[in-house]
């Protein structure tokens, strides 16, 4: 058993936890940015191919207190990585520290590079080159203020990188951010989705793949994953693992009860080619429609979008001119549905005049953020109300 770490956006770590307890994982447990397990080697393949809430897998490989610049030289010099990939792979280093004494993370950065290296001189008289940008091998180490741990790079590039969007608009959502999400707000394949906020698609993609039960994983390219340039990659099982999942994919084509919008006709076209090259068109009925005016697409369901907010939309006046009018128009045209939005705006539920029913704290990147809910049964049930009233008058 190998020991792991799962990186995700702040906020998601306790679904994250039920992905690799899904995945196989033992002893699983979560902290503020991510969750420990441990698992074997198909229990990392099964976290990489499957979990939508996962940024990166790192398998752990050493760790131990420090107090200096050397102390973690030696940690890195004494990890036996020709055991762990060939020195034809190219590598790179990432740091990341909390409360370190260390004056310089480049400077560590360094210091590691050349540990590994200095290894593989040592044993195989060769060195690895190193790659900043696409390299094969990506080693992390991470610094609390007194230990340091050293972790091989199991994804390669970021999990959420599903390889769908060739259309893309300004400071889009993160695809497992837009899965956690779904995931948060209670949402289930077949009940009646909408983002009237499409973008480019982030939020329709991961439903319609959700959906399909369409394994994340299974779009990345032969030797996209970090564990493929490690020794112990296992061919057999990573291929029988594809098959499966890929066996396990519903073929519909038909709607999925999906719906996209936006006032922005280039934000329509743009999430319309994203479906395509993702193989969903036909499936998420899309149109260019402003959410102000625009009908509910069923009698009840689940609304969610990542409206503008701060630099996104302009000044305070234009976000306190909106925001009711959103509220007006949920009321209006939305009975019956739950309403969520992404927002870093914290005025947005005294703006928009409705009631939360949740408020769920998440970080879309470092930035602080609330997922808001609004059930919009009230008016409903007090429609009805009064119109209970109003026959009674007529009777009496």
């Amino acid at each position: 058993m190998n020991n792991y770490f799962a990186t995700c956006p702040r906020g998601l770590e306790g679904i994250l936890t039920e992905d690799l307890t899904a995945c196989g994982g033992k002893e699983v447990r979560a902290v503020a940015g991510g969750v420990a397990a441990c698992g074997n080697l198909e229990f990392a393949y099964r976290v990489n191919l499957e979990s939508r809430i996962a940024t990166r897998l790192l398998h752990r490989i050493a760790s131990a207190d420090y107090s200096n610049e050397a102390d973690v030289y030696k940690l890195a010099y004494d990890t036996n990585w020709p055991q762990l990939f060939s020195v034809d792979r190219s590598i790179r280093v990432y740091v990341t520290a909390i409360r370190s004494p260390l004056k310089s993370l480049e400077f560590i950065t360094l210091k590691v590079k050349d540990a590994v290296c200095d290894r593989f001189r040592a044993e195989t008289t060769r060195r690895p080159s190193v790659n900043t940008k696409n390299p094969e091998v990506r080693i992390h180490l991470f610094l609390t203020d007194r230990t340091a741990t050293l972790y091989l790079d199991t994804s390669g590039e970021p999990l959420y990188l599903r390889g769908h969007k060739l259309a893309k608009v300004g400071a889009p959502l993160k695809e497992n951010l837009a899965a956690g999400i779904l995931r948060l707000a209670g949402w289930q394949p077949g009940m009646p989705l909408l983002d009237p906020m499409c973008g480019s698609g982030t939020f329709l993609l991961e439903a319609a793949q959700m959906a399909l039960d369409d394994a994340p994983g299974l779009s990345r390219e032969p030797g996209g994953f970090g564990f493929e340039h490690h020794k112990n990659f296992d061919a057999g099982l990573w291929y029988r693992l594809q098959r499966e999942v890929a066996e396990r994919r519903r073929m519909v084509d038909a709607s999925l009860m999906i719906f996209g919008s936006d006032e922005d006709g280039d934000a329509v076209n743009r999430t319309r080619q994203n479906l395509a090259h993702a193989g969903l068109d036909g499936l998420v009925v899309l149109e260019k429609s402003d959410l102000l005016h625009r009908l509910a697409p069923a009698a009840s369901g689940m609304l969610v979008a990542n409206p503008p907010y701060g630099e996104r939309l302009g000044n305070a006046a234009d976000l306190a001119a909106f925001y009711p009018l959103l509220g007006n128009a949920l009321k209006q045209h939305f009975t019956g549905w739950h309403c969520w939005f992404l927002s870093a705006d914290t005025q947005l539920p005294k703006l928009i005049r409705l009631q939360t029913s949740r408020k769920i704290p998440l970080y879309n990147g470092a930035l602080e953020c609330r997922l808001y809910g609004f059930d919009m049964v009230a008016g409903s049930a007090r429609r009805k109300r009064d119109d209970a009233k109003r026959q009674d008058a007529l009777e009496q």
